[in-house]
């Protein structure tokens, strides 16, 4: 009975990618060099946004949400990455793990919530822009971004409280490079069932809600937009909406093929491959999406550099 303790495990160990420390040290370069793009991508985002008078409008500010939302997410997995591909014993404490599954799920669940609310906002802008101004006032876009916040804040707490009272016995080896939900899963001596119930209850909650809240408002868009007579009216719409499709595609894709199902017996290599797109490759491809296809972004950049 004393081994099925909660306390019986005190920290973890992480068997991340590989032992070869030739690749280790190619896999380190690699993710060092897009984890400081993205810092820098996303804190360029969020200086020019903040510092352009012309960029104060909702759906900036909305994207300086998900520039910072961006940086965290990413620091919440990659850091402790990094340090794990060049140290001999890649460990983590048991609270450190808990703390990183929380952030990681509070801070996924509010890009969610986030993408959704930038999705109504493109859907007033361009299928009610006599509207829009009254229904999109300061007032309402700061409502929309904390009502996003906390609502991530809440999400993670019910899925992190019930994986940190699963017992875990003497084998302590997580199959992943973070605490993600899976390999905690497949580690626990105790019955998952209900645990793995209610997470991919939760999951179907969040992830198709606001896919679907996305998805309509993205198809009601583009009906808009086909209804446009000028060419050049159309595609300046359409370029505006597009790369913000191109984030959330990418985000939902993987977000629902890992968490959205019934069991979580499925292959720790595709676990990781699939877990590196939405943890390294979307938080830069966020920056890179957002401000290189648009032209008041670019234009503002080049204002400040000239400064």
């Amino acid at each position: 009975q004393e081994m099925t303790n909660i306390t019986a495990v005190l920290e973890f160990r992480l068997l991340g990618f590989s032992n070869t420390p030739h690749c280790q040290i190619t896999l380190f370069t690699v993710i060092l060099v897009i984890y400081i793009l993205t810092i820098l991508g996303n804190i360029t985002i969020i200086s020019v946004v903040t510092l352009e008078p012309q960029l104060h409008s909702p759906m900036y500010k909305f994207l300086k949400n998900l520039a910072f939302l961006e940086v965290c997410y990413t620091t919440t997995i990659v850091p402790k990455m990094l340090a794990n591909l060049l140290a001999k014993r890649k460990t983590i404490s048991f609270s450190g793990c808990m703390a990183q599954l929380y952030c990681f799920i509070s801070l996924g669940a509010t890009e969610c919530y986030l993408l959704s609310v930038m999705a109504y906002d493109r859907f007033l802008a361009v299928c009610e822009p006599l509207r829009y101004g009254v229904a999109m006032t300061a007032e309402s876009y700061t409502r929309l971004a904390v009502v996003s916040w906390i609502s991530g804040v809440f999400t993670g707490f019910l899925p992190c409280l019930m994986v940190s009272r699963l017992h875990f016995c003497s084998y302590n080896f997580i199959d992943h490079f973070f605490c993600d939900i899976s390999p905690l899963l497949k580690l626990s001596c105790s019955d998952t069932i209900i645990t793995e119930a209610v997470i991919f209850t939760l999951s179907l909650l969040v992830l198709s809600s606001c896919f679907l809240l996305t998805l309509v408002s993205y198809l009601l868009i583009i009906l808009s937009i086909l209804k446009i007579p000028s060419a050049s009216g159309k595609r300046i719409t359409f370029s505006t909406c597009s790369s913000h499709l191109m984030v959330v595609t990418i985000y939902y894709g993987t977000m629902i093929s890992m968490y959205v199902r019934p069991t979580y017996n499925v292959s720790s290599e595709l676990n990781k491959a699939v877990s590196v797109l939405y943890t390294v490759v979307t938080p830069l491809l966020n920056p890179v999406i957002y401000s290189l296809r648009n032209k008041a972004f670019k234009k503002a950049l080049e204002k400040i550099v000239v400064r």
